[in-house]
Protein backbone atom coordinates (compact mmCIF):
# COMPACT_ATOMS: atom_id res chain seq x y z
CA UNK A 1 0.00 0.00 0.00
CA UNK A 2 1.35 3.43 -0.93
CA UNK A 3 1.62 5.44 2.28
CA UNK A 4 2.57 8.62 0.40
CA UNK A 5 -0.39 10.21 -1.35
CA UNK A 6 0.22 11.45 -4.85
CA UNK A 7 1.55 14.96 -5.03
CA UNK A 8 -1.05 17.51 -5.84
CA UNK A 9 -0.63 20.45 -8.18
CA UNK A 10 2.04 22.96 -7.38
CA UNK A 11 0.73 25.84 -5.29
CA UNK A 12 -0.05 28.95 -7.26
CA UNK A 13 2.38 31.81 -6.88
CA UNK A 14 1.25 34.58 -4.62
CA UNK A 15 0.43 37.57 -6.82
CA UNK A 16 0.98 39.83 -3.80
CA UNK A 17 4.52 38.59 -3.13
CA UNK A 18 7.16 41.30 -3.27
CA UNK A 19 9.10 41.31 -6.56
CA UNK A 20 12.77 40.38 -6.51
CA UNK A 21 14.93 43.45 -6.05
CA UNK A 22 18.50 43.60 -7.28
CA UNK A 23 21.03 44.32 -4.59
CA UNK A 24 22.47 47.82 -4.88
CA UNK A 25 25.96 48.00 -6.28
CA UNK A 26 28.48 48.98 -3.62
CA UNK A 27 31.04 51.17 -5.41
CA UNK A 28 34.72 50.39 -5.01
CA UNK A 29 36.66 53.32 -3.57
CA UNK A 30 39.89 54.30 -5.31
CA UNK A 31 42.51 57.01 -4.97
CA UNK A 32 43.50 58.89 -8.11
CA UNK A 33 47.07 60.11 -8.83
CA UNK A 34 47.36 62.53 -11.74
CA UNK A 35 50.55 63.39 -13.62
CA UNK A 36 51.30 66.80 -15.08
CA UNK A 37 52.24 67.60 -18.65
CA UNK A 38 50.89 70.91 -19.90
CA UNK A 39 47.92 70.69 -22.24
CA UNK A 40 48.48 66.93 -22.45
CA UNK A 41 46.43 67.07 -19.25
CA UNK A 42 43.39 66.97 -21.55
CA UNK A 43 44.10 63.22 -21.73
CA UNK A 44 43.45 63.12 -17.97
CA UNK A 45 40.24 65.08 -18.53
CA UNK A 46 39.01 62.22 -20.70
CA UNK A 47 40.08 59.59 -18.17
CA UNK A 48 38.28 61.33 -15.31
CA UNK A 49 35.19 61.90 -17.40
CA UNK A 50 34.90 58.17 -18.12
CA UNK A 51 35.61 57.18 -14.50
CA UNK A 52 32.87 59.55 -13.33
CA UNK A 53 30.40 57.67 -15.52
CA UNK A 54 31.20 54.38 -13.76
CA UNK A 55 28.77 53.77 -10.89
CA UNK A 56 30.92 50.90 -9.62
CA UNK A 57 33.68 53.37 -8.73
CA UNK A 58 33.88 56.04 -6.07
CA UNK A 59 36.84 58.40 -5.80
CA UNK A 60 38.26 58.61 -2.28
CA UNK A 61 41.11 61.12 -2.67
CA UNK A 62 43.14 62.87 -5.38
CA UNK A 63 46.83 63.73 -5.65
CA UNK A 64 48.06 65.76 -8.60
CA UNK A 65 50.89 67.82 -10.00
CA UNK A 66 50.81 70.67 -12.51
CA UNK A 67 47.99 69.95 -15.00
CA UNK A 68 47.13 66.94 -12.83
CA UNK A 69 46.70 69.22 -9.81
CA UNK A 70 44.41 71.54 -11.76
CA UNK A 71 42.35 68.63 -13.05
CA UNK A 72 42.20 67.27 -9.52
CA UNK A 73 41.04 70.58 -8.03
CA UNK A 74 38.26 70.89 -10.61
CA UNK A 75 37.24 67.29 -9.99
CA UNK A 76 37.03 67.74 -6.20
CA UNK A 77 35.27 71.09 -6.47
CA UNK A 78 32.79 69.82 -9.06
CA UNK A 79 31.93 66.70 -7.07
CA UNK A 80 31.23 68.80 -3.99
CA UNK A 81 29.09 71.29 -5.89
CA UNK A 82 27.06 68.96 -8.11
CA UNK A 83 28.11 65.33 -7.80
CA UNK A 84 29.37 63.43 -10.84
CA UNK A 85 27.57 65.68 -13.32
CA UNK A 86 28.98 68.72 -11.55
CA UNK A 87 32.51 67.34 -11.84
CA UNK A 88 32.10 66.63 -15.55
CA UNK A 89 30.80 70.16 -16.14
CA UNK A 90 33.66 71.69 -14.14
CA UNK A 91 36.31 69.79 -16.12
CA UNK A 92 34.75 70.66 -19.48
CA UNK A 93 34.50 74.34 -18.58
CA UNK A 94 38.13 74.36 -17.42
CA UNK A 95 39.45 72.98 -20.69
CA UNK A 96 37.11 75.09 -22.79
CA UNK A 97 38.47 78.18 -21.01
CA UNK A 98 42.06 76.97 -21.54
CA UNK A 99 41.39 76.69 -25.28
CA UNK A 100 39.75 80.12 -25.36
CA UNK A 101 42.68 81.78 -23.59
CA UNK A 102 45.32 80.02 -25.69
CA UNK A 103 43.46 80.91 -28.88
CA UNK A 104 45.12 84.31 -28.53
CA UNK A 105 48.56 82.86 -27.81
CA UNK A 106 51.26 83.52 -30.42
CA UNK A 107 52.32 79.88 -29.95
CA UNK A 108 49.88 78.55 -32.52
CA UNK A 109 50.38 77.06 -35.92
CA UNK A 110 49.05 79.09 -38.79
CA UNK A 111 46.49 77.23 -40.95
CA UNK A 112 49.27 76.39 -43.43
CA UNK A 113 51.62 75.20 -40.67
CA UNK A 114 48.84 73.11 -39.15
CA UNK A 115 48.16 71.50 -42.52
CA UNK A 116 51.84 70.56 -42.75
CA UNK A 117 52.79 69.70 -39.15
CA UNK A 118 49.46 69.05 -37.48
CA UNK A 119 49.54 69.76 -33.75
CA UNK A 120 53.34 69.89 -33.55
CA UNK A 121 54.49 73.48 -33.03
CA UNK A 122 58.21 72.69 -33.23
CA UNK A 123 58.82 74.16 -36.66
CA UNK A 124 56.50 77.14 -36.48
CA UNK A 125 58.21 80.52 -36.55
CA UNK A 126 56.56 81.63 -33.27
CA UNK A 127 57.62 78.54 -31.36
CA UNK A 128 61.17 78.67 -32.73
CA UNK A 129 61.48 82.28 -31.58
CA UNK A 130 60.03 81.44 -28.17
CA UNK A 131 62.27 78.41 -27.73
CA UNK A 132 65.38 80.45 -28.60
CA UNK A 133 64.36 83.26 -26.25
CA UNK A 134 63.88 81.09 -23.15
CA UNK A 135 67.27 79.44 -23.76
CA UNK A 136 69.17 82.73 -23.60
CA UNK A 137 67.14 84.72 -21.07
CA UNK A 138 65.34 83.85 -17.84
CA UNK A 139 61.79 84.97 -16.96
CA UNK A 140 63.34 87.54 -14.61
CA UNK A 141 65.33 89.10 -17.45
CA UNK A 142 62.44 88.97 -19.90
CA UNK A 143 60.05 90.42 -17.33
CA UNK A 144 61.76 92.58 -14.69
CA UNK A 145 58.43 93.48 -13.08
CA UNK A 146 57.07 91.59 -10.10
CA UNK A 147 53.80 90.77 -11.87
CA UNK A 148 53.86 88.64 -14.98
CA UNK A 149 51.19 87.74 -17.48
CA UNK A 150 50.15 84.11 -17.21
CA UNK A 151 47.03 83.04 -19.12
CA UNK A 152 46.58 80.15 -16.71
CA UNK A 153 46.08 82.56 -13.79
CA UNK A 154 42.94 84.05 -15.28
CA UNK A 155 41.60 80.59 -16.18
CA UNK A 156 42.01 79.53 -12.55
CA UNK A 157 40.51 82.77 -11.21
CA UNK A 158 37.47 82.14 -13.40
CA UNK A 159 37.08 78.48 -12.41
CA UNK A 160 38.44 77.83 -8.92
CA UNK A 161 35.99 78.32 -6.06
CA UNK A 162 38.46 78.54 -3.18
CA UNK A 163 35.77 78.99 -0.52
CA UNK A 164 33.96 75.82 -1.53
CA UNK A 165 37.18 73.88 -1.88
CA UNK A 166 38.30 74.87 1.62
CA UNK A 167 35.06 74.61 3.56
CA UNK A 168 32.61 72.27 1.82
CA UNK A 169 32.24 69.18 4.05
CA UNK A 170 31.49 67.05 0.98
CA UNK A 171 34.82 67.88 -0.67
CA UNK A 172 37.27 64.99 -1.08
CA UNK A 173 40.83 64.97 0.16
CA UNK A 174 43.10 66.75 -2.32
CA UNK A 175 46.91 66.94 -2.46
CA UNK A 176 48.82 69.33 -4.74
CA UNK A 177 52.61 69.03 -5.16
CA UNK A 178 55.13 71.82 -5.74
CA UNK A 179 58.91 72.12 -5.39
CA UNK A 180 60.40 74.47 -2.79
CA UNK A 181 63.18 76.34 -4.61
CA UNK A 182 65.14 77.18 -1.46
CA UNK A 183 65.11 73.76 0.24
CA UNK A 184 64.84 71.53 -2.80
CA UNK A 185 62.10 69.60 -0.99
CA UNK A 186 58.54 68.83 -2.06
CA UNK A 187 55.64 70.78 -0.59
CA UNK A 188 52.27 69.06 -0.64
CA UNK A 189 49.35 71.45 -0.25
CA UNK A 190 46.27 69.83 1.27
CA UNK A 191 42.78 70.82 0.19
CA UNK A 192 42.36 73.63 2.80
CA UNK A 193 45.66 75.09 1.56
CA UNK A 194 44.95 74.95 -2.18
CA UNK A 195 44.65 78.37 -3.82
CA UNK A 196 45.19 79.78 -7.29
CA UNK A 197 48.82 80.45 -6.35
CA UNK A 198 49.30 76.87 -5.10
CA UNK A 199 48.08 75.51 -8.43
CA UNK A 200 50.24 77.98 -10.35
CA UNK A 201 53.23 76.92 -8.23
CA UNK A 202 52.57 73.28 -9.03
CA UNK A 203 52.63 74.16 -12.74
CA UNK A 204 55.52 76.65 -12.67
CA UNK A 205 58.15 75.74 -15.27
CA UNK A 206 61.18 77.82 -14.18
CA UNK A 207 62.42 78.58 -17.68
CA UNK A 208 59.04 80.11 -18.60
CA UNK A 209 57.58 81.59 -15.40
CA UNK A 210 58.91 83.36 -12.34
CA UNK A 211 58.81 81.26 -9.17
CA UNK A 212 55.50 81.55 -7.31
CA UNK A 213 55.83 83.01 -3.81
CA UNK A 214 53.61 81.57 -1.08
CA UNK A 215 54.05 82.49 2.59
CA UNK A 216 57.58 83.77 1.97
CA UNK A 217 58.77 80.67 0.09
CA UNK A 218 59.23 80.31 -3.67
CA UNK A 219 58.02 77.30 -5.62
CA UNK A 220 58.58 75.66 -8.98
CA UNK A 221 56.77 72.87 -10.77
CA UNK A 222 55.96 69.92 -8.52
CA UNK A 223 56.96 67.45 -11.21
CA UNK A 224 60.62 67.65 -10.24
CA UNK A 225 59.98 65.90 -6.91
CA UNK A 226 56.57 64.29 -7.26
CA UNK A 227 54.77 63.70 -10.54
CA UNK A 228 52.51 63.01 -8.80
CA UNK A 229 53.22 62.42 -5.10
CA UNK A 230 51.69 59.08 -4.14
CA UNK A 231 52.64 58.93 -0.45
CA UNK A 232 49.87 61.26 0.82
CA UNK A 233 47.30 58.80 -0.52
CA UNK A 234 48.46 55.85 1.55
CA UNK A 235 49.66 57.82 4.56
CA UNK A 236 46.12 59.13 5.00
CA UNK A 237 44.78 55.59 5.56
CA UNK A 238 42.21 55.81 2.80
CA UNK A 239 41.29 53.26 0.14
CA UNK A 240 44.05 50.72 -0.66
CA UNK A 241 43.70 51.13 -4.45
CA UNK A 242 45.70 53.88 -6.19
CA UNK A 243 45.04 54.51 -9.88
CA UNK A 244 47.86 56.42 -11.60
CA UNK A 245 46.97 58.36 -14.73
CA UNK A 246 50.20 58.59 -16.74
CA UNK A 247 50.72 61.09 -19.55
CA UNK A 248 54.54 61.28 -19.68
CA UNK A 249 56.13 58.50 -21.72
CA UNK A 250 58.43 56.14 -19.84
CA UNK A 251 59.85 54.41 -22.90
CA UNK A 252 61.15 55.91 -26.13
CA UNK A 253 62.72 53.38 -28.48
CA UNK A 254 64.32 56.00 -30.72
CA UNK A 255 67.44 57.96 -29.75
CA UNK A 256 66.69 61.72 -29.50
CA UNK A 257 69.15 63.65 -31.65
CA UNK A 258 67.67 67.11 -32.18
CA UNK A 259 67.88 69.78 -29.43
CA UNK A 260 64.10 69.76 -29.00
CA UNK A 261 63.86 65.97 -28.80
CA UNK A 262 66.76 65.82 -26.32
CA UNK A 263 65.07 68.44 -24.12
CA UNK A 264 61.78 66.59 -24.35
CA UNK A 265 63.38 63.32 -23.25
CA UNK A 266 65.25 65.03 -20.39
CA UNK A 267 61.97 66.48 -19.16
CA UNK A 268 60.27 63.09 -19.34
CA UNK A 269 63.08 61.36 -17.44
CA UNK A 270 63.34 64.01 -14.73
CA UNK A 271 59.57 64.25 -14.30
CA UNK A 272 59.23 60.46 -14.02
CA UNK A 273 62.25 59.94 -11.73
CA UNK A 274 60.54 60.76 -8.43
CA UNK A 275 57.52 58.65 -9.33
CA UNK A 276 59.70 55.65 -10.13
CA UNK A 277 61.64 56.06 -6.88
CA UNK A 278 58.41 56.12 -4.89
CA UNK A 279 57.09 53.06 -6.70
CA UNK A 280 60.31 51.19 -5.90
CA UNK A 281 59.74 51.96 -2.22
CA UNK A 282 56.13 50.75 -2.41
CA UNK A 283 57.22 47.57 -4.18
CA UNK A 284 59.87 46.92 -1.52
CA UNK A 285 57.34 47.24 1.31
CA UNK A 286 54.82 45.01 -0.49
CA UNK A 287 57.44 42.29 -0.98
CA UNK A 288 58.34 42.45 2.72
CA UNK A 289 54.66 42.07 3.56
CA UNK A 290 54.41 39.07 1.24
CA UNK A 291 57.37 37.41 2.96
CA UNK A 292 55.94 38.05 6.42
CA UNK A 293 58.81 40.32 7.48
CA UNK A 294 56.45 43.24 8.04
CA UNK A 295 53.12 43.17 9.81
CA UNK A 296 49.86 44.92 9.10
CA UNK A 297 48.28 47.30 10.06
CA UNK A 298 51.46 49.27 10.73
CA UNK A 299 52.43 48.60 7.11
CA UNK A 300 49.47 48.38 4.82
CA UNK A 301 48.75 46.62 1.58
CA UNK A 302 48.61 48.93 -1.44
CA UNK A 303 47.14 47.97 -4.82
CA UNK A 304 48.56 49.96 -7.74
CA UNK A 305 46.88 50.41 -11.12
CA UNK A 306 47.76 52.36 -14.26
CA UNK A 307 45.77 54.13 -16.96
CA UNK A 308 47.92 55.16 -19.91
CA UNK A 309 48.27 55.19 -23.68
CA UNK A 310 52.02 55.42 -24.23
CA UNK A 311 51.88 54.41 -27.87
CA UNK A 312 49.78 57.44 -28.73
CA UNK A 313 51.14 59.94 -26.22
CA UNK A 314 54.79 59.42 -27.16
CA UNK A 315 53.96 60.54 -30.70
CA UNK A 316 53.48 64.09 -29.46
CA UNK A 317 56.51 66.38 -29.28
CA UNK A 318 57.42 68.68 -26.40
CA UNK A 319 55.90 71.67 -28.18
CA UNK A 320 52.44 70.12 -28.13
CA UNK A 321 52.32 70.53 -24.34
CA UNK A 322 51.80 74.23 -25.07
CA UNK A 323 49.21 73.68 -27.79
CA UNK A 324 45.74 74.76 -26.69
CA UNK A 325 44.02 74.07 -30.00
CA UNK A 326 40.47 72.89 -29.11
CA UNK A 327 40.55 70.18 -31.73
CA UNK A 328 43.80 68.86 -30.22
CA UNK A 329 42.41 68.95 -26.68
CA UNK A 330 39.33 67.01 -27.77
CA UNK A 331 41.51 64.38 -29.40
CA UNK A 332 43.50 63.94 -26.19
CA UNK A 333 40.25 63.77 -24.24
CA UNK A 334 39.10 60.98 -26.54
CA UNK A 335 42.35 59.08 -26.02
CA UNK A 336 41.87 59.39 -22.27
CA UNK A 337 38.32 58.08 -22.42
CA UNK A 338 39.41 55.08 -24.46
CA UNK A 339 42.28 54.31 -22.08
CA UNK A 340 39.92 54.46 -19.08
CA UNK A 341 37.44 52.22 -20.89
CA UNK A 342 40.14 49.61 -21.47
CA UNK A 343 41.19 49.77 -17.84
CA UNK A 344 37.65 49.27 -16.57
CA UNK A 345 37.05 46.38 -18.96
CA UNK A 346 40.26 44.58 -18.05
CA UNK A 347 40.83 45.38 -14.38
CA UNK A 348 37.63 46.41 -12.63
CA UNK A 349 37.30 43.03 -10.91
CA UNK A 350 40.82 43.31 -9.45
CA UNK A 351 40.15 46.47 -7.47
CA UNK A 352 40.43 45.84 -3.77
CA UNK A 353 42.06 42.45 -4.36
CA UNK A 354 45.36 42.87 -6.17
CA UNK A 355 47.58 45.24 -8.12
CA UNK A 356 47.20 45.29 -11.88
CA UNK A 357 50.39 47.31 -12.35
CA UNK A 358 53.45 45.07 -12.50
CA UNK A 359 55.89 47.37 -10.71
CA UNK A 360 58.93 45.25 -11.57
CA UNK A 361 58.12 45.54 -15.25
CA UNK A 362 57.16 49.21 -14.88
CA UNK A 363 60.55 49.98 -13.36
Amino acid sequence: MDVNPPAGPAPASNPLAAPAVAKPVVPRKVNIALQGGGTHGAFTWGVLERLLEEDRLEIDAVSGTSAGAINGAMLVQGLAAGGRDGARRALEKLWSDVATRLAFSPLRNTPIEKAIWGYDLTWSFAYQAFDTLIRVASPYQLNPFAYEFNPLRQVLLDNLDVARLHRDPKALRLFVSATNVRTGKPRVFTRPEVTVDALLASACLPNIFRAVEIEGEHYWDGGYLGNPAIWPLYHERGAPDIVLVQINALLRPELPTTPTDIMNRLNEISFNASLMAEMRAIDFVQRLLDSGRLEQPRYRRIFLHLIEDEDRMREFKLSTKLNGDWEFLLRLRGYGREAAERFLGQHMAALGRESTLDIQRFL
